[in-house]
């Protein structure tokens, strides 16, 4: 009987069931919910049976099979037996058997972080966020230093993992905040080796530098990125910041790569802004800095050869032909390379990326190519002699002209613009290519010099000219003009 109804029929209809069913309940002295029994049968026969043995023994020979890729090896042994649908019954029955007798998972055992202890290191590619510099694709990388405590973080944008980069990106980290954790952990550095050509090398420099601010070293184990856990969330978290950064700016293009760092910058001060508190913990146990940061740049001594040329780090750059036959000592950091010669820089250019690439800069070498303009045609770096594509226009309006004197003309003109400056030297072939003055005796150096010496008389190169529009035509073609009114 219910305790609130005064029949058991008006207790049922009130809980939508029928009358015997609730006596029922009232009998067995439970709730449904506690009535109910765990159903131990099957209601159907399982179609893997007969196979599952040996997917069992496939299993524990290799535990990262998963469901599906044993289930198509079964279609493929015993076509027509296994239909699609019973996908889904194979990847239970094996979920449950990993469950209750599979191997033990691997455990992940959360750490307590001490203040001044760790700092992490990685790098991460940027590539994803499609930013560009001058409205020129940037493909990039960021060396991105995380303390594990307070989560304080720094950036510094590079091109490669290379050991230049590691080291400037670290010291970066360090004296921008100041401090000196106990210890420094990475990945195992891989491609950082290998883009050196001696492993040696590589961990002589790197353990110099852990000496230098009197950092223990610390590696991950391999194939364990889940080790360097904190940086790996940072490099998440920071790609997100970063886009969110770039959508309310409204633009991904940066007019340098000066102005992208400050951007850099800008937004790593701003996170950090909400980790003042812990960090203010954490620099009372970071050691002090040592009086000077340490050079990054690797030193490689190189011979000038008879083509004026220098192979440093599995790469070719041209230095000034004067110093064909002298030893030179390459300095490379992470962007540049720096040429010296007896104590004095003698060239600065951008640093190459990765291996077998050439820069051959003309003004080196163009005095005697100049002298020998038959070597122009099949040297070997001819492409890097094409400063711009208007020089390369010209090169092929010349040989199409005047095939036989072509190199000369070609040359001459970039020998002036080695002497007078190729911008200006581009825009006389500019309004020459555009006046037409391709043919013989009309596109020379003797014709860029003439239009230098009257530069200013150069049209620009935005200047447009736009007719004047007769806007008379649309109202006859509308019928709104004075006959269309008369006719009406």
């Amino acid at each position: 009987m219910s305790k609130t109804e005064k029949t058991q029929e008006l207790a049922a209809a009130k809980a939508g069931m029928d009358v015997k069913t609730a006596r029922r309940y009232l009998q067995d002295g439970g709730l449904p919910s506690e009535t109910k029994t765990e159903r131990s049968w099957r209601t159907r026969a399982d179609p893997f049976d007969e196979v599952w043995e040996e997917i069992r023994k496939q299993i524990l020979a290799n535990p990262g099979l998963e469901a599906k890729t044993l289930f198509e090896a079964l279609q493929r042994q015993s076509p027509g037996k296994f239909s699609d649908g019973q996908l889904r019954t194979l990847q239970r029955r094996i979920k449950n058997w990993r469950s209750t007798e599979g191997p033990g998972k691997e455990v992940f055992f959360a750490q307590q972080h001490v203040p001044g202890r760790l700092g992490q290191s990685d790098f991460t590619h940027m590539n994803e966020l499609e930013i560009t510099i001058g409205r020129q694709s940037f493909p990039h990388m960021l060396y991105h230093f995380v303390l594990t405590y307070s989560n304080w973080e720094d950036v510094t944008p590079c091109y490669s993992e290379s050991f230049e980069s590691l080291s400037d990106g670290l010291q970066n980290a360090i004296w921008e905040l100041g401090g000196v954790p106990l210890q420094h952990q990475t990945d195992r550095l891989t491609t950082a080796v290998n883009n050196n050509c001696d492993e040696k090398e590589f961990q002589s420099r790197y353990q110099a530098l852990m000496r230098h601010y009197r950092l223990e070293p610390l590696k991950i184990q391999a194939g364990k990125a889940n080790e360097n856990g904190d940086i790996e969330q940072r490099h998440h978290r920071l790609k997100r910041a970063v886009d969110q950064a770039l959508l309310l700016r409204d633009s991904r293009d940066f007019a340098s790569i000066s102005e992208y760092k400050e951007f850099l910058r800008a937004l790593t001060g701003q996170l950090n802004a909400g980790r003042r508190d812990r960090l203010r913990v954490e620099m009372q146990y970071l050691r002090t800095l040592p009086d000077s940061r340490l050079d990054s740049c690797k030193r490689a001594k190189a011979r000038v050869d008879s083509g004026s040329l220098i192979y440093v780090d599995r790469n070719t750059y041209s230095v000034n032909s004067r110093l064909i036959g002298e030893h030179v000592e390459a300095r490379l950091s992470a962007d540049t390379v720096e040429v010296w010669y007896a104590g004095q820089k003698v060239e600065e250019m951008p640093r190459l990326r990765g291996r077998s690439k050439h820069r051959i800069d003309y003004r080196h070498i163009i005095d005697w190519l100049v002298r020998k303009p038959g070597a122009f045609e099949n040297y070997r770096y001819r492409e890097d002699l094409f400063p711009t594509s208007r020089f390369r226009m010209v090169w092929d309006a010349l040989h199409e002209h005047s095939p036989l004197r072509s190199h000369k003309h070609y040359l001459e003109i970039l020998q002036v613009a080695a002497q007078e400056g190729e911008s200006r030297v581009d825009d006389v072939l500019r309004f020459l290519l555009e006046a037409g003055e391709i043919g013989e005796g009309k596109l020379n150096a003797k014709a860029v010099r003439s239009l230098l010496e009257q530069e200013a008389a150069l049209p620009s190169a935005t200047e447009i000219a736009v007719a004047e529009v007769d806007l008379s035509s649309f109202d006859v073609l509308l019928g709104t003009g004075a006959d269309s009114e008369v006719s009406r």
